[in-house]
């Protein structure tokens, strides 16, 4: 993969695939740290350590239309490869949270690509969860919760083209409204 947001969408829609009914999506970048961090979390099935396992294995999937699962082990590799770590707790019946740490100064380090783009397309093809996507430049941070659009909506669908136009938007502004606080600190 060419960005991280599609691993973001990879990890995301197996949480959808898990039976999730929120999804959190957490970006948080430190500069001072030269750290991107990356989680996703979510309430779906789980897993016992014994699949954690499987998961991180690019010969494992429980797909039937392919025989390999490669989402999971690039998104590992991605961060490993900059000197970042990777790390899944998982707890059958309560939910997985995927960690991936990286380096942005390392030379290969992917770029974040559009996230934006990204958490609109899984509330596209997913009206019915909740997404939660959190970001974080230096310690300023802001939220789009689609739990608080529902409720401001009062039964417009999510996945109508203008709500997701409006939430491209208020993540997209919002990001740079973050990047911009922070740098006035």
């Amino acid at each position: 993969m060419q960005e991280l947001s599609l691993n973001v969408l990879d990890v995301a829609q197996n949480s959808v695939s898990a039976g999730a009914s929120l999804i959190e999506i957490g970006v948080a970048e430190d500069t001072a740290a030269d750290r991107l961090t990356i989680v996703i979390k979510d309430n779906g099935c789980g897993m016992t350590q014994e699949q954690v396992q499987r998961v991180i294995d690019p010969f494992y999937t429980t797909r039937t239309t392919r025989k390999v699962g490669l989402g999971v082990p690039l998104f590992k590799m991605a961060a490993e490869m900059t000197g970042g770590s990777f790390n899944i707790e998982s707890t059958p019946n309560v939910g997985t949270t995927v960690t991936a740490v990286f380096v942005p100064s390392h030379l290969d380090c992917m770029p974040l690509g559009d996230i934006a783009a990204t958490v609109c397309s899984l509330i596209q093809c997913n009206p019915d969860r909740d997404f939660c996507y959190t970001y974080s430049w230096n310690g300023s941070s802001f939220s789009a919760d689609t739990r608080q659009f529902r409720q401001v909506l009062e039964g417009i669908p999510l996945n109508s083209p203008e709500v997701i136009s409006f939430i491209s938007e208020f993540i997209e502004e919002n990001t740079c409204g973050v990047k911009a606080s922070a740098a006035n600190t």
